[in-house]
């Protein structure tokens, strides 16, 4: 049997373990999945312990302090400095990147381009991948965040420039954008449960774009995403990335595929165990 688990500090209530538990059924792989919290300071001794397993996903804060101990990355987890999926074979571990093939694959799910004038609202870790998949499909980028945030917008920036020689990306607050855009990503926490009456930007300007994706999955419908919906414009919402970053580390991990309808079956059950809590 093959083990596996999830590490992050703390990890509450996750669907990982659901998510996982479906896709071995699919691909009918004997395969354990749980979840190990491990706070950063136990993270060195913890290491041990998870290198005796098939492999590990990694959230936060854990996805950039496992690096120095893995024993390479993926071009995308060096690309990025993040890593949330191991492989371990032959006592090697290789740290690899899902989110961004996750987040790919749902806006292909979702029939949305990503491409032309794309705005993206957020710094964070996330918000960071998601710049650099936009400015590799030739986007033209804006990055929107509060004013406290512009060094942080401004660090993605300059660290585009420098990892994708003559990439750019324009950094403006939130307050200034104006005008439309091909895509709009909500890469924050904003209107996340349980301040679910917030969104990012208000409901004009939401309007004005022509495709909506907002990472937060919890409500599966958030106001960003209502008010994409009454203006019949395009949108999807984290969960299915959620998905498809799981199902990218099962590809990794067993050399497998899993196709859209394989996703569509897990993405039905996440869903229905979500509204149970």
């Amino acid at each position: 049997m093959n083990n596996f688990c999830l590490i992050g500090y703390p990890l509450g209530h996750s669907m990982s373990p659901v998510i996982h538990r479906e896709l071995f059924k699919i691909k009918k792989i004997d395969a354990n999945y749980n979840l190990n919290e491990i706070a950063p300071e136990n993270l060195k001794d913890k290491y041990i312990e998870l290198k005796k397993l098939d492999g590990f996903n990694v959230t936060i804060p854990h996805k950039t302090g496992i690096i120095p101990m893995l024993d390479g990355l993926s071009q995308r987890a060096e690309l990025f400095g993040a890593v949330n999926t191991v492989k371990i074979e032959n006592g090697k571990a290789t740290g690899h990147n899902t989110d961004c093939f996750g987040f790919l694959r749902a806006l292909e799910m979702a029939k949305i381009k990503l491409g032309g004038k794309v705005l993206l609202c957020g710094s964070g870790g996330v918000a960071r991948m998601f710049a650099f998949e936009s400015i590799l499909a030739g986007a033209d980028l804006t990055i929107a965040v509060r004013s406290d945030d512009i060094p942080a917008a401004n660090l993605i920036k300059s660290e585009i420039k420098n990892k994708l020689l003559d990439k750019d990306a324009k950094v403006i607050t939130l307050d200034e954008v104006e005008g439309e855009f091909d895509l709009l990503i909500n890469g924050t926490p904003v209107g996340m449960f349980p301040k679910v009456d917030a969104s990012v930007l208000p409901k004009e300007k939401v309007q004005k774009c022509k495709a909506v994706f907002d990472a937060v999955y919890n409500p599966q419908e958030t106001l960003i995403l209502k008010y994409a919906k009454e203006a019949g414009i395009k949108y999807s919402n984290g969960l299915p990335m959620l998905v498809w970053q799981a199902a990218v580390a099962q590809e990794i991990w067993f050399d497998t595929e899993f196709t859209m309808d394989d996703i569509k079956k897990v993405l039905k059950i996440t869903q229905e165990e979500m509204e149970k809590i």
